[in-house]
């Protein structure tokens, strides 16, 4: 069972592929590989190989092969076609809980907060010292970064720009052509970032810059790459009259089918939450959290220490009535 399998036996998840995309396709399993099957052919993957697959559309899996990836540690995730949509997740590669919980110790302490929120802007500003910047003034810089990075693209492609609108929960139906285009290409890599988070065992919803929702985390991630990303590639697309939403997440898919950015995800998630110079460590501890120790070993029978402390007084039990025992005829 998954459980019972240690990181260690397996791939480590910087030696493996990081994603594998599966559309129009049934999934199976023989002996430990995934048996991918559809018209034109068949094709066996080594599960353990593998540290995400992305489930498209038209896909159908077994019970068995979610039981085989779970058992190699490899992640689910269910996406809109070429994985630019993220709509579920399974288990991730991540045995151990050490990441999350470095990530909760980060993001509920205000100093290390703010240090880790400095260090996603500096990644944004290379050439300047924000080490001593407040929230605000990173907000403030931020700011003026991205409404350059629009000015300069729209001079560049000659398409005219105003503004950045955008309608919360309905995000294609407000603004022009190039609105729509960035709000249908941040979506695209807003859902490559869910899927890298998790499969490294981080949460989506811890994020340091932005916060209060379920994919926190996320938006602080993909705002990392949008000036490189999606914010050209929406005014390109706009310039040559290609304004669907599916125009963008086809160019997107495209752009990112080289896998190079989920690799460059992974390894910026791991600098901003671990210190200089530590390992991300994947045990499957299994310990019991203990106040004044930190954690004890779990899987014991703790009754004895129990006793030693129970002042034989007062025993308060509940239990229920015996299997052959006939029910009250009320």
């Amino acid at each position: 069972m998954w459980w019972l399998s240690n990181p260690q036996d397996l791939h480590r998840i910087e030696d493996r592929i990081s994603t594998l995309y599966v559309e129009k396709c049934h999934i199976d399993r023989d002996d430990n590989a995934v048996v991918l099957v559809n018209r034109e052919r068949t094709v066996r993957v080594p599960a353990a190989l593998v540290a995400t697959v992305l489930v498209g559309p038209g896909t159908r899996v077994t019970s068995a092969a979610v039981r085989l990836l779970a058992d190699s540690g490899t992640a689910m995730c269910w996406v809109g076609d070429r994985g630019v949509r993220m709509y579920a997740a399974g288990l991730g590669p991540s045995r151990g809980a050490g990441l999350l919980m470095r990530q909760a110790y980060l993001v509920t302490r205000t100093k290390e907060r703010l240090a880790v929120a400095r260090h996603m802007y500096g990644k944004r500003f290379p050439d300047e010292d924000v080490s001593q910047a407040t929230m605000q003034q990173l907000r403030g810089r931020e700011g003026a970064r991205v409404k350059k990075i629009y000015r300069e693209h729209a001079a560049r492609t000659g398409v005219e720009w105003n503004r950045r609108v955008y309608t919360p929960g309905d995000p294609y139906a407000a603004g022009d052509d190039v609105n729509r285009l960035l709000s249908a290409g941040h979506s695209c890599l807003y859902g490559i970032c869910h899927a890298a988070i998790v499969g490294i065992g981080a949460s989506p919803a811890l994020g340091f810059v932005h916060t209060g929702g379920a994919t926190s985390f996320v938006l602080d991630i993909a705002d990392l790459y949008k000036a490189e990303y999606t914010i050209p590639l929406a005014f390109d697309l706009a310039a040559s009259g290609h304004i669907e939403e599916r125009d963008i997440r086809t160019a997107f898919r495209d752009k990112v089918a080289d896998g190079h950015l989920m690799a460059r995800i992974v390894h910026d998630i791991k600098d901003l939450l671990l210190e200089e110079g530590a390992h991300d460590r994947d045990d499957d501890a299994m310990h019991l959290w203990d106040e004044f120790d930190g954690h004890v070993p779990g899987g014991v029978n703790w009754a004895a220490d129990l006793a030693d402390q129970w002042d034989g007084d007062t025993v308060l039990g509940v239990t229920g009535p015996d299997v052959d025992q006939q029910p009250p005829p009320w």
